[in-house]
């Protein structure tokens, strides 16, 4: 499966590449931070694009995922600090993400939410329908999203789920990674000697790699009955408590300071998931708790700095005013500049050269080419004062005030000051929106090229993967084909070999199922394969036996010593005829694409089984004696050859015994012996005459108990050790 993850690097973003790598899918990344440059082996491609990216599209397109997971709630791109600057940023990238999802209108999207849309106090588990009652600003953002995701489900009948995590946490290995109750509880208790705790308030904890199981369930699932499941230990355990626990495996003498508003009790309800999906948990949670603090306890000097060092006074108040202090950058610069155009005014002004020239209109022209309109009006104002202080050398303030040059000084000045200052500032606005659109057409081109390196990367890679992998369709069926050349009575036994070669296994073993309860094994290739026995009741296999009836491969992902590590069965209409038991796997092969590939072998043997039985059937009337279940000498002298032959390569075992009865009898031993044989035994004659038994999966110490069942009868018989066929 093509599976997209969505979200930032993290310890849970982590766990899921590992878990899905393990099943075998190939995994896809879109970081959501255009400027992490982390990488991660097991990822197949990683898209570096932020979440408001115009090419999110054409990503998705590139992908085609079967499943699109989003991190969500536990996306650490965003700062949720931030309050609801980060709000609006996550509910943008959250629509643009379903927009482009929903473009391809193909696979499943998993969204992850938390137990935070809900507050306050319920008695009973909250289950999925209940009314939301979250507040605060992530809170609020995930509720909505939520109510978008239904939404889209619904308009544009789209396969969309939400998945509520309950408490989730994990060991984190940095500050960063801190940001879980556990972890807080925890640093406070180094760092702080108390920790501060809600009175009354209760919930379940939900381990991360629980979670990981949980969520890949839903990720592998063909089909599912809901849109919304909540995922939670269902493990009730107070603020108080947890802290007290913390505080007893950290061994130190700190506070526990109770808040007097409680946060009530706040469980999730996990019926739904479990009764759809079944829920096993592998983590303790009294041992993941202690395991956490006791590795935080250990690395005490990395989450020391639970805060930045002190500044001085200074730097402080510089940090909280340094945007007030650019700003008065331009107008301090302004006026220093203002003071040596002033001396050049009052210098030239009785000069008989230099009298004609306006020092401060030049002033303001130069403001308003370099700063543009707002500098242009303060350097005017400046310089108005400037003209004005000059005038009252010589003139009184009425003078001045009744002066039309003044005015028209002052209008001059002002007029030519707006309008080049305007006309810089428009210039200044095409040349930055010029380059805005130079910029993000470059970025398109980027992403493109980008998205394109990505798709050959792919496509080269599939196409090594078609060419050389060991269990390609090509090589599988040029091996599997082998078996429509051998003869009919070989079929099965050369099966065996083809699957030891295919799955990578030697112990490999083939049982056939008559009408009763048991299955007989036809054969094995090696001892461990034979381990079950030569007869098993398949039909009390627990979950083996269901799984092969719901023609499901069989994976022992418990590692119980009692079944095989993979078993599938081969039906012939609707009857179960044949289960193939695969032992001698890594667990790392244990995955659903292996589980692919022995369904794909299975039914190749299945076709050349069933072309071989059609052919035995078609010859039926010319392989027995008339009226008996007795072989003709050339149909038994070729089963018996079959037998020989896979037992010198160690495929079965068998035994042949002679009845020690004239020929024109045989056919009355037949008949009194025949229900003291298995359907898996033949009977038939040999070129003799004579009366003989194939007893299969059957060594000489087995058959003497044969032999002496029909002594009982009244029928000698013996062991062939030698055989002419």
């Amino acid at each position: 499966m093509n599976i997209l993850l969505i979200g930032g690097f993290s310890s849970l973003m982590n766990q899921l590449i590992i878990k899905l790598k393990k099943e075998r899918h190939r995994i896809y990344l879109i970081t959501g931070n255009p400027y992490d440059k982390t990488n991660n082996p097991k990822v197949f491609e990683t898209y570096r694009f932020s979440y408001d990216n115009v090419n999110l599209n054409e990503v998705f397109e590139s992908v085609n995922p079967d499943v699109t997971v989003f991190l969500g709630a536990f996306d650490v791109n965003f700062d949720w600090e931030k309050g609801e600057k980060e709000s609006v940023r996550f509910s943008t990238s959250f629509i643009n993400l379903l927009v482009s999802f929903s473009a391809i209108k193909r696979g499943r999207f998993i969204f992850l939410s938390s137990d935070e849309v809900y507050s306050g106090h319920y008695d009973r588990d909250i289950e999925e329908n209940t009314p939301f009652s979250s507040s605060g600003c992530r809170a609020m953002s995930l509720a909505q999203a939520e109510y978008i995701c239904e939404d889209y489900r619904r308009n544009y009948q789209l396969d969309l789920v939400v998945l509520r995590l309950d408490h989730l946490y994990h060991i984190p290995q940095n500050l960063r990674e801190a940001d879980n109750i556990c972890a807080r509880m925890c640093l406070e208790a180094m760092q702080k000697r108390y920790i501060t705790t809600k009175m009354d308030e209760t919930f379940s904890l939900l381990y991360e790699s629980d979670a990981v199981e949980f969520i890949s369930k839903v990720i592998l699932c063909t089909e599912h009955q809901h849109s919304l499941y909540h995922i939670s230990s269902g493990v009730e355990i107070s603020q108080t408590e947890l802290a007290e626990k913390i505080r007893d495996y950290l061994e130190v003498d700190a506070t526990i300071v109770e808040e007097q508003e409680g946060g009530g009790r706040r469980v999730l309800s996990n019926y739904r998931f479990d009764h759809e999906f079944g829920m096993v948990f592998f983590q303790d949670q009294d041992k993941m708790i202690r395991k956490l603090v006791t590795e935080m306890k250990k690395k005490e000097s990395v989450f020391s700095k639970m805060e930045e060092n002190q500044l001085s006074w200074w730097k402080r108040i510089f940090n909280q005013w340094k945007w007030f202090l650019l700003l008065l950058i331009p107008y301090i610069e302004n006026m220093i500049c203002f003071i040596p155009f002033f001396m050049l005014n009052n210098r030239t002004v009785d000069s008989e050269y230099f009298s004609q020239i306006d020092f401060f209109l030049i002033y303001v022209l130069l403001f308003a080419v370099i700063y543009g309109q707002q500098q242009a009006i303060f350097s005017s104002i400046l310089s108005l004062a400037g003209y004005l202080f000059r005038q009252m050398y010589t003139k009184s303030e009425f003078e001045v005030m009744i002066d039309y040059t003044t005015y028209v000084w002052i209008a001059q000045l002002f007029i030519v000051g707006l309008v080049v200052g305007y006309m810089r500032d428009q210039i200044r606005s095409i040349k930055t929106e010029s380059e805005e659109l130079e910029e993000h057409l470059l970025g398109q081109i980027k992403d493109i090229k980008e998205i394109n390196g990505s798709n050959r990367r792919v496509k080269d890679v599939l196409e090594r993967q078609v060419i050389d992998q060991k269990d390609s369709i090509g090589k599988i069926y040029s091996i599997t084909s082998k078996l429509d050349q051998v003869v009919p009575d070989e079929v099965l036994f050369d099966a065996v070999e083809m699957l030891t070669q295919i799955l990578q296994s030697k112990d490999v073993a083939i049982y056939t199922v008559g009408d009763g309860d048991y299955a007989r094994m036809f054969s094995a290739s090696s001892h461990k394969a034979r381990e079950l026995g030569n007869s098993i009741q398949y039909k009390k296999m627990g979950e083996m036996y269901q799984d092969l009836m719901n023609r499901k491969v069989y994976i022992n992902r418990a590692l119980d010593q009692q079944y095989p590590l993979m078993a599938n069965a081969i039906f012939e209409e609707d009857k179960m005829r044949m289960i193939i038991m695969v032992w001698g796997i890594s667990w790392d092969r244990m995955t659903l694409g292996q589980a692919n590939l022995l369904t794909v072998v299975s039914y190749l043997i299945q076709n050349a089984v069933l072309r071989a039985n059609r052919y035995m059937s078609a010859l039926e009337e010319k392989r027995y004696v008339e009226d008996t279940r007795i072989l003709e000498p050339e149909a038994f002298s070729s089963l018996v050859d079959a037998y020989q032959k896979a037992k010198k390569r160690n495929l079965t075992e068998c035994t042949l015994l002679h009845i020690l009865e004239k020929p024109e009898y045989a056919e009355k031993a037949a008949e009194v012996l025949k229900d003291n044989l298995r359907q898996s035994d033949y009977m038939g004659k040999l070129k003799d005459g004579e009366l003989y038994v194939l007893l299969s999966n059957t060594n000489h110490v087995e058959a003497g108990v044969v032999v002496h069942r029909f002594l009982e009868h009244g029928y000698q018989s013996e062991i062939m050790e030698k055989i002419r066929l």
